[in-house]
């Protein structure tokens, strides 16, 4: 066992990327394993952003050996935790992480602008960061996939015409406004909504579009795999499936939603087939996603299209009380 003697917590600032890329590709290499993931474009990108010296985080060695880090990103009021990894060649890596977890919540829950923490870190398991990160709502999600074999008929893989009215055409840029208002639309009152706030307002959803279009943390975003369903008439989005490449052969469904007022007509699994059909002439292999384990519509449509589980792990969310300031101190005396 490492003690917490052994153990080092100092600012991921006083490092560079070179000190942490072997830490890193460790790590990517077990996404590819465990997920199908190809990490290494995130990797990349992480290692820049460690050289500018921006981001806040911590770095954890073990008598003087580098063996985990954390990091988080601000989004106004709220941050994002990133990342914890410990390696797991350390003697004990739950204890670097516990350090790692404990440094940086400490660091958030004392930082008076910030109101929410939110965290899904896909490669714990279930039920082993709600012992660390106390007080948190806790919402189980699960990694689905789909290995894509054209010799064999897929049940998902049945691309349907659309009804007469409506019409399915890839992914174009023009339909970023109207994209992000059917997320906001389609996300209210919705358990993923307490996930991932940007669903709440346009603003946010408007920001989870550019950080899944523009960004690779999600995978490389993929326009001819992703699709539009929309009014012939009108141009009115009814629902939206967008993609992302996470490895050379493998898929990523960031996004499936329906406009709420055409629930129940099949548009999801409409949108799934059409999806899952164009894939392996796209040289995809296998496509996988991820959903709350709650949400038991969703997980009954990506089941009866093929979809097995591969992982469950958990979302958390921390809303922090608001800070009682010195006049409201006084009035309550």
């Amino acid at each position: 066992m490492t003690s917490p003697q052994q153990i080092e917590i100092l600012d991921i600032r006083h490092f560079t990327a070179r000190q942490l890329r072997p830490l890193l590709e460790g790590e990517a290499a077990i996404w590819c394993k465990r997920l199908r993931w190809d990490y290494i474009t995130s990797t990349d990108l992480l290692l820049q952003y460690l050289d500018s010296r921006i981001l806040p985080g911590f770095v954890a060695l073990n008598r003087g050996r580098i063996c985990g880090y954390t990091f988080c990103v601000y989004e106004g009021p709220k941050a994002v935790v990133g990342d914890i990894y410990a390696d797991p060649g350390n003697n004990d890596p739950l204890a670097v992480t516990f350090h790692l977890a404990r440094h940086l919540l400490d660091m958030l829950e004392a930082a008076p602008d910030i109101d929410r923490i939110e965290d899904q870190l896909l490669l714990f398991d279930s039920g082993i960061l709600p012992a660390i990160f106390t007080g948190f709502k806790v919402f189980p999600r699960l990694f689905l996939e789909h290995d894509l074999q054209p010799s064999r008929s897929l049940p998902g893989a049945v691309a349907l015409p659309p009804p007469q009215p409506f019409e399915i055409c890839p992914w174009s840029e023009q339909f970023y406004q109207p994209a992000a208002e059917l997320i906001q639309a389609s996300y209210a009152g919705h358990i993923d909504s307490n996930i991932n706030d940007q669903y709440r307002t346009l603003h946010g959803s408007l920001r989870f579009l550019h950080n899944v279009i523009r960004f690779p943390g999600c995978g490389t975003f993929d326009p001819m795999s992703s699709l539009i369903l929309r009014e012939r008439a009108g141009n009115a989005l009814i629902g939206i499936i967008l993609c992302s490449r996470i490895a050379g052969d493998v898929a990523h469904i960031t996004q499936l939603c329906v406009a709420p007022a055409c629930r129940g007509r099949n548009f999801g699994a409409l949108l799934l087939g059409h999806c899952l059909a164009r894939l392996p002439a796209h040289r995809y292999r296998a496509i996988t996603l991820t959903v709350s384990e709650a949400n038991t519509a969703a997980l009954r449509l990506y089941e009866a299209a093929g979809f097995t589980r591969r992982h469950r792990f958990d979302a958390l969310a921390l809303d922090k009380p608001p800070r009682r300031g010195f006049l409201s101190l006084i009035s309550h005396r």
